[in-house]
């Protein structure tokens, strides 16, 4: 028995049509241009059919991935489906790739079909007949070439992009990290884009904020936790980044600082100078997974690390070294290593205590060598260090006092007083001389030749290995030796150019480093807990009290961005006579 087709004819007169395009942020068109050339492309389709447009949707802004009742203009058209008014009985589009992506178009032709209404397709060089299955296969695999593009053109933009970050360093927009701020840099490289009035942008430092991003990795590298720094700087009034920028951060209460935001400072490279891209990627799921129909959403994740790529060289200037940075990232993940409970613990910071001991990490007791610990004494801020607290059967033990106890109040003011005497306008020649004459002829070209020299015996084994390989000698053999060549090639090589042409300040570098502190004596006039403590720590203050003598041994030794006055720590030695009572 034969199956009989019945032939269907196809009523080509069109008459009144609605229009319905799409333009998406990945157009790199403006939607006037877009909705123009869809359009007329779209009326010399049906006119010489004797269609005639009387009605226009369009969307703008909106991906070919979010269904038709997501879309402004998609969800009126479809409303308008069952208005029993409406003056057109079909649907022309531009173009078919614009308007439906992967199974779209089978979903929505059915609520066409059930309400009457045509719909014209350039793609299918006429009407879409829904008994044709010739239709509906071409439809699907329409559907599958604008899926397939759209995944294309991401690609490509994101190839281009990962390009322009890794050879030349190019800021690619965003949220300006806090502490830089976006300047002009000329004409667009781009000789189009040029044309049309785009400019280049970049990062350069906004040195105001970029102290307070300094001052966040400094103080996380003394043992202070996220939260316990976002509430020293509500503490002292510093303004939140949501603050400082409202107009790129109105998703922020800007209320003060939070742990989150000092966490995401910590974790930017940004600040060491790099251009860094795709830190975070754009994730689409199902909007609700018991309706795939509905469509996917966009949510912003971490990328793998894969994903993520640097510029080979500085873009612009850092705020923080990689070395600094390193160090941060290390300590953090230790930290993460032991779980929740562990990090949580640790990011704490300091215990709160009802009073804020300056010289806290400082004092050491003379006979065991151990950081002496803050106590409360009779209402008065001492330091202490206790026999019992040691290991049984330490060489200290012997002549160690049963309790060691040091006032805070003396230290502090013969301190002070020592401190506005080398800082001091009259004394700071003197001081400087002194730092300059510290320092040891230290000169780096010994460790540089060493380098130069072990680098040349690996390449000469390297040479050798080479020649034995040629003259017949099984390479499987020195697999093991030519790999430890190279890479005692590649860490010589890499410690000759690390290696600094001098480690020898001159003046002008130890005058700005004391510039850096800022005033000391307003500072220690003001005398402030959370001052003195910033200032002790950034002169690198070091104390070593001796019971017997009464007397402590204080060091300085002034820093600036993590690098210290070579040399200088015997040349700022001092001893006060205190009282320990």
């Amino acid at each position: 028995m034969g199956i009989e087709i019945a032939a269907h004819v196809v009523d080509e007169r069109v008459g009144a049509l609605a229009f319905y395009g799409r333009c998406s942020t990945e157009d790199n068109q403006d939607p006037e241009t877009s909705l123009g050339w869809q359009q007329g492309n779209a009326a010399k389709f049906v006119g010489p059919l004797g269609g005639r447009i009387v009605a226009e949707f369009f969307d703008i802004g909106q991906s070919r991935s979010v269904p038709w009742e997501r879309r402004e203009a998609g969800a009126r058209l479809l409303a308008a489906l069952k208005d029993p008014g409406r003056t057109w009985t079909g649907v022309v589009v531009g173009e078919g790739t614009r308007c439906w992506f992967g199974n779209q178009f089978s979903l929505i032709a059915p609520r066409f079909a059930a309400y009457g209404v045509d719909l014209w397709v350039p793609e299918l060089g006429g009407k879409f007949d829904p008994r044709n299955p010739s239709h509906k296969m071409l439809m699907s695999v329409l559907g599958g070439m604008s899926e397939s593009e759209r995944q294309h053109v991401q690609a490509r933009v994101r190839a281009a992009m990962d390009a322009q970050v890794v050879n030349e360093g190019r800021h690619q927009g965003g949220r300006t990290p806090y502490g830089y701020l976006v300047v002009d840099a000329g004409p667009h490289p781009n000789p189009r884009k040029a044309a049309e009035g785009f400019r280049l942008r970049v990062l350069t430092v906004d040195e105001p904020r970029a102290e307070v991003v300094r001052r966040i990795f400094a103080e996380y590298l003394d043992g202070n936790g996220d939260r316990a720094i976002a509430t020293l700087l509500n503490r002292e009034g510093v303004v939140c980044p949501s603050a400082n920028r409202p107009e790129q951060n109105r998703h922020r209460l800007a209320d003060g600082w939070q742990g989150s935001t000092v966490r995401a400072i910590l974790d930017n490279p940004r600040y060491t100078g790099y251009a860094v891209f795709g830190r975070w990627a754009k994730h689409e799921m199902l909007m609700d997974p018991d309706d795939v129909a509905a469509g996917h959403v966009t949510r912003f994740r971490r990328a793998s690390p894969d994903r993520i790529v640097r510029s080979r060289e500085q873009a612009h200037p850092e705020i923080v070294s990689v070395e600094t940075f390193t160090e941060v990232q290390l300590r953090r993940r230790a930290k993460s290593a032991g779980g929740l409970d562990t990090a949580r613990k640790s990011e704490r910071g300091p215990s709160a205590t009802a009073r804020t001991y300056l010289l806290r990490g400082i004092v050491r007791c003379g006979v065991c060598h151990r950081k002496m610990q803050g106590a409360t004494i009779r209402n008065g801020a001492y330091y202490r260090c206790t026999a019992r607290t040691m290991a049984p059967g330490s060489a200290a033990l012997a002549g160690h006092p049963k309790t060691v106890n040091l006032r805070e109040d003396a230290v502090v003011e013969a301190v002070n007083d020592w401190i506005s005497g080398l800082f001091h306008p009259d004394n700071v020649d003197h001081t400087v001389t002194t730092l300059l004459d510290a320092q040891p002829d230290m000169t780096s070209g010994s460790s540089r030749e060493d380098a130069k020299a072990r680098k040349a015996d690996a390449e000469g084994r390297l040479r050798r290995f080479q020649a034995a390989i040629a003259a017949g000698v099984d390479p499987t053999a020195m697999v093991e030796a030519i790999n430890q060549a190279q890479a005692e090639r590649a860490a010589a090589q890499a410690e000759i150019d690390n290696a600094p042409a001098s480690a020898a300040l001159d003046p002008a570098e130890i005058y700005a480093m004391i510039d850096s502190l800022g005033d000391i004596g307003a500072t220690l006039k003001d005398a402030k807990p959370e001052g003195l403590n910033r200032l002790y720590r950034e002169l690198d203050l070091s104390m070593v009290y001796k019971p017997e003598e009464q007397a402590i041994d204080v060091t300085a030794c002034p820093r600036v961005a993590s690098a210290c006055v070579r040399g200088a720590r015997d040349a700022l030695l001092t001893r006060k006579q205190v009282s320990a009572n």
